[in-house]
């Protein structure tokens, strides 16, 4: 292997399951293998031409981003997203899902009520606006500072904040509206 194979290989290795995480969160699982593989293709192409004037992470986030939010925009993605109804989610045999508070929950059944609501947050996450889904999973989930997603997006500090708050109010008011308030004072993200 040449040094560039050999410096693409370490950035892949590196990168690539946090790219693919990254994508789960923000599409769903079933793109995100796909989506990852773009986004490393285009890196690979792309490595030459990185002049360093944002840090190594940033500039691929930038470009899994842009593939992700390339990917929303397609009509088979939208058709899908709208298809989505929490009641879905719903397998644990009791009525719609609740499970009264003052029951003891022996560790496992706690452990599959984490599961339901992750999937159930992730649902509603998915539902949001792409703008806001960006901002939302880049933060929360990917750990990223607001000043590194205004230069991954390319738009201000200001917009990251604005979008960001308007993500998690927005999440907060469908958890309080389709969850049990128990749920949300247990809820493993952290939603303000």
């Amino acid at each position: 292997m040449n040094t560039s194979q050999l410096e693409f290989q370490k950035i892949y290795d590196t990168y690539q399951p946090k790219i693919f995480r990254y994508m789960a969160r923000l599409i769903g699982e079933s793109d995100a293998e796909d989506l990852a593989q773009e986004t490393f293709i285009k890196v690979h192409q792309a490595l030459k031409n990185f002049r360093g004037d944002s840090q190594l992470s940033t500039w691929i986030y930038r470009i899994a981003t842009n593939a992700a939010l390339d990917k929303m925009r397609t009509p088979s993605f939208q058709r899908n997203s709208q298809t989505f109804t929490p009641d879905e989610l719903d397998e644990t045999g009791t009525a719609n899902g609740v499970i009264p508070l003052e029951e003891k929950k022996p560790p496992i059944e706690k452990e599959l009520i984490r599961d339901e609501m992750n999937q159930c947050i992730r649902g509603y996450i998915e539902k949001l606006p792409k703008d806001y889904r960006v901002v939302l999973v880049l933060s929360e989930y990917e750990g990223l500072k607001n000043s590194e997603i205004a230069e991954i997006l390319d738009v201000s500090l200001d917009t990251v904040k604005i979008r960001l708050h308007r993500a998690r109010e927005k999440l907060k008011k469908e958890l309080k509206e389709h969850c049990e308030s128990y749920w949300i004072e247990e809820m493993p993200c952290s939603v303000k």
